[in-house]
């Protein structure tokens, strides 16, 4: 399967919208949908809540305490159910069933090849359930439908089937060494793996940190993001349709201080996988160096830069730059929250990057043609409006939006900023909304030493016809992925992970089943060998 670029939402997936009752063909370049959508009543989602308990053991059952929680609607901020809340005894609930099930149950000792087989299985089933996934998705995240049925969904099948691929191709080495001995090694699943996944892609972060723990053998215990639990909860289901055995993976939908602590300080987990915020991350790995000194995955923070080069095709350049900042509501760690433009093409950038943002369609995510929907919470909404007040009193222009979107829910206009320097916060910050800042530059040492002063190296952008130019960029800038003319081009076989404080470890592809296998060494002397 080719790669699967999320950017195609822009061009080559999403080929009809629906407008006025007829089909119309959206080609490539500036779009120009109406927002009068974003100010009528919500769509009613074409799904229904089964699951809001936490999955213990096979099982759904109520939190020990019998507390429950809000999921909202971000559209609304109107109540979805009220999920179970899981906190440090429902954690000591989930590690014991999953330590049982890796030392006694058959998961570890099952053989790889029914292991794969019940993974390409479950691929099927949520496959099968494609639309009613992506329904449930976008109600509790606000993403959009179209993203969440077109692109999502089918790439955490295709993740699914690529990890159920590797099951029966995990081995050891056979090794020659000084003297007569047999050397191997084994590759052997960690243990109990808890994991830990973020609200802004919650499907696809379940399948980065599911797939490859199970096809490497081991039990997890999820913590899902309290803004949005219930599509894990959903899925997970699933995969025990498919046989998976009871007790190998436990969904505890929580909190951080509560849950989510009590997981990473369990001294029974044997490994911590988080996706989140940089300075979250931090927490997590102290936790897990004070109890069991627990290795750690972090997949963290990011404020990646888009560099535009002089010979660049500006429309062209202006709608990856676009879509590299506002997709997913700009709510993506790897976004190309820096765009910096050459001197030369600055002043028109600016005014093509402005005319395409008042042309973006904002509105309600289950309604066709849109572009954005709201942000995942009122604390995420508040933030975002706070990093544009400080936008416009540190001297940046604001070429486009500036304020929230309409009266009701999350919406927040799509925001451009032009004359942005670099110790701006808008400049330094993980914003994570749809704020775009667009900074000028002159040579290329110098993009190249500014876009590398920064405390992360998640990802970077570069837009360029110079071959030469690519080459020098794509080694010189620090950062776990360089995109070049393109941006947001995903696969299962690509590695993900930042430099510097943006992580540790890579998910995705060959890379992310080191992140759950311990290499052992068996040494046995030889008798009177053949050959060495």
């Amino acid at each position: 399967m080719a790669a699967r670029r999320i950017s195609s939402l822009v061009s080559r997936t999403l080929p009809l919208v629906s407008r006025g009752g007829k089909q119309t063909y959206v080609g490539r370049g500036i779009y120009r949908y109406s927002t009068a959508a974003a100010h009528e009543d919500p769509i009613k989602p074409p799904v229904s809540v089964q699951y809001d308990k936490l999955l213990i053991n096979g099982q759904f059952v109520d939190a020990a305490s019998g507390k429950t929680f809000p999921t909202l609607d971000p559209r609304t901020g109107e109540v979805i159910a009220h999920v179970a809340e899981g906190d440090a005894e429902d954690i000591n609930r989930a590690v014991a069933a999953a330590r049982k099930a890796f030392d006694e149950g058959p998961w570890p000792k099952m053989t790889a090849y029914e292991r794969q087989r019940i993974l390409l299985r479950f691929a099927d089933l949520v496959e099968k359930h494609n639309d009613d996934i992506a329904a449930l998705e976008t109600w509790d995240s606000g993403k959009l439908y179209e993203q969440c049925a077109q692109i999502e969904v089918p790439m955490f099948v295709r993740l699914f089937r690529y990890y159920a691929g590797w099951a029966d191709k995990i081995h050891g080495l056979t090794i020659p060494a000084d003297g007569a001995l047999h050397v191997q090694t084994l590759h052997e699943p960690i243990g109990v793996a808890g994991q830990i996944i973020p609200w802004n892609f919650p499907l696809v972060m379940f399948a980065w940190k599911v797939g490859p723990a199970l096809a490497c053998g081991n039990t997890i215990v999820l913590k899902t993001a309290e803004q949005t639990p219930l599509s894990a909860l959903l899925v997970s289901k699933l995969l025990h349709e498919a046989g998976l055995p009871d007790g190998v993976l436990n969904v505890v939908p929580g909190f951080g201080p509560t849950a989510g602590a009590a997981l990473c300080s369990h001294m029974d987990v044997d490994k911590i996988a988080f996706t989140g915020s940089t300075e979250t991350g931090k927490v997590v790995l102290e936790l897990a160096a004070k109890s069991n000194l627990k290795p750690v995955t972090l997949e963290l923070g990011g404020k990646s830069p888009f560099i535009v080069c002089e010979d660049a095709d500006i429309d062209q350049a202006v709608e990856l730059a676009h879509f590299s900042l506002f997709f997913n509501q700009g709510q993506c760690c790897c976004a190309g929250s820096r765009t910096y433009v050459h001197e030369k093409v600055y002043d028109e950038f600016v005014e093509k990057a402005k005319a395409r943002a008042l042309k973006r369609a904002v509105g309600d995510p289950f309604r066709a043609g849109m572009e954005q929907g709201p942000q995942i919470d009122s604390e995420q909404f508040e933030k975002i409006l706070k990093y544009i007040r400080w936008g416009r009193e540190s001297g940046a222009t604001v070429e486009a939006g500036g304020d929230r979107f309409g009266s009701k829910g999350y919406y927040i206009q799509p925001t451009v900023f032009s004359n942005v320097k670099d110790d701006m916060r808008i400049a330094t910050d993980e914003i994570f909304g749809p704020v775009q800042t667009i900074l000028k530059y002159k040579e290329l040492d110098e993009v190249i030493r500014r876009a590398n002063n920064t405390r992360y190296g998640l990802a970077a952008g570069v837009f360029t016809h110079n071959l030469d130019t690519a080459n020098t960029l794509m080694r010189a800038l620090r950062a776990g992925t360089v995109w070049i003319n393109c941006f947001d081009t995903f696969d299962a076989t690509i590695p993900f992970g930042g430099y510097k404080m943006s992580g540790i470890g890579r998910e995705k592809g060959e890379y992310s089943l080191k992140n759950y296998l311990q290499v052992k060494a068996v040494v046995t002397p030889l008798k009177n060998p053949a050959w060495l």
